[in-house]
């Protein structure tokens, strides 16, 4: 009987102490959710828009420049919920295999067709874009978005030469071609590390060339570009990225191929640091807006594309960034000394030569992927040890020394037969 009415005390002792864990835990969840709804209140925003863009491609606000996101925030209660991205695959990847979802998006254009094609990128209500009326038409009806429905242009810019003028003669460099002259070996040469860029380099520089803005590529093409590639192994320093910048700017290499407008800023930073526009053409690629199809804030994502094609705003933006902006109105707001350069604005007949980079079918751009990691990797000392001229008189040497041995293997193995019989003779006669 004891042990029974121990047990029921026990029982009712470990249900009073779980009803008051309840209690506790609900009102301390109640003390949560009420900060979070204060939290909320007091920041008084009516609504959000979930940015991704690259990194450092929007104006924070340094050196007394417009913070854009702070701006926009204040203008119209709304808050900015900013990350960035490294590469198109990156955001590509992020978009299809993560349950992140975001409201605007800055893919470069053959993304923006990727994207499209694949039906991953809602319909712009332009209505709620009137902005839009500054964009040049030049950067209107692209390829990647011929009837203007997903996608707004951000910046534009093309690829340049960057050189020092210590290590190399001024007006000497004049295309792409001279990436690949050896006589430039030892100022240190420098070449894209992605495989778009520098797999388009060296397409222009095969014989005959290859269009890298054409629709599709065959292996033939990859690999024919990965054999130019491959040549320039001999005379390159290094495959870098953003690493051109300490490179170049601190005199540790004397010629780069980069984006116009980063080559731009290292002038700023280097007096000894000149440009080309490669004589070849260049690639002209594009960025734009646009809103993916699962947005959950499409007027807000619109109301804040409309904000980034403000004059004021886009010119902050090009300032910042250095890259050409496709808003004429911005044009007349931009610093002049910036917009004078070519490496900016450079001039109409130069960009009528240039090319813009399509969509590629996913097995042709994994080849490519795969033979740019197998021209990166191979080793320049093996390229050049083989494609050296091999010494006749040496040739001869090793071949008069096989011969020798040869023939002297070739007597002894007689002799040792010769006396084996004899001697098996003998044992006979025994």
């Amino acid at each position: 009987m004891k042990r029974i009415l121990s047990l029921i005390v026990a029982l009712l002792m470990l249900g009073s102490l779980i009803a008051l864990s309840a209690c506790s835990s609900n009102s301390v969840d109640a003390e949560d959710g009420e900060d979070e709804e204060d939290n909320s209140s007091a920041a008084g925003y009516q609504g959000e828009v979930n940015v991704y863009n690259w990194g450092e491609y929007i104006s924070p606000g340094d050196d007394g420049a417009m913070d854009v996101i702070d701006e926009f925030e204040k203008k119209y209660n709304i808050k900015v919920n900013y990350t960035n991205f490294e590469t198109n695959e990156e955001l590509y990847n992020v978009l299809t295999n993560s349950n992140s979802t975001y409201d605007v998006i800055f893919p470069s254009d053959y993304m923006v067709s990727r994207l499209r094609e694949e039906g991953m990128l809602a319909k712009l209500d332009f209505d709620n874009i009137p902005n839009y009326k500054y964009i040049d038409e030049r950067f209107k009806n692209m390829a990647y978005d011929p009837d203007n429905e997903y996608s707004v242009p951000y910046s534009w810019n093309f690829v340049a030469i960057g050189y020092n003028t210590e290590m190399i003669e001024e007006g000497s460099i004049t295309g792409f071609k001279d990436l690949w002259d050896p006589q430039y070996k030892d100022t240190g040469i420098l070449m894209f590390n992605n495989s778009r860029d520098a797999m388009a380099i060296a397409m222009q520089l095969c014989d005959p060339p290859i269009d890298p803005g054409a629709t599709s590529f065959t292996r033939e093409d990859i690999d024919r570009a990965t054999d130019k590639l491959i040549e320039q192994k001999s005379v390159l320093k290094k495959y870098v990225m953003d690493q051109v910048f300490a490179e170049m700017e601190g005199n540790q290499s004397g010629l780069c191929t980069y984006y116009a407008g980063d080559i731009w800023t290292m002038m700023e930073n280097n007096e000894n640091l000149d440009y080309c526009l490669p004589e070849e053409g260049s690639n002209l690629f594009n960025d734009a807006m646009c809103i993916p199809a699962n947005c959950k804030n499409k007027e807000n994502a619109e109301l804040f594309i409309n904000f980034m094609c403000e004059p004021e705003v886009a010119a902050a933006n090009s300032e910042y960034i250095t890259y050409g902006t496709p808003n004429t109105a911005a044009l007349e707001l931009i610093d002049e000394e910036m917009l004078a350069s070519e490496l900016i604005n450079p001039p109409d007949e130069y960009l009528d030569k240039c090319y813009t980079f399509s969509n590629l079918d996913d097995d042709i751009y994994a080849y490519m992927q795969k033979r740019f990691v197998e021209a990166c990797s191979s080793s320049a000392e093996v390229s050049s040890v083989e494609k050296k001229a091999v010494n006749p008189a040496a040739v001869w040497t090793v071949g008069a020394i096989l011969l020798i041995v040869i023939i002297m293997t070739v007597i002894i193995i007689i002799l040792d037969i010769r006396r084996a019989l004899k001697n098996r003779g003998r044992i006979n006669k025994i």
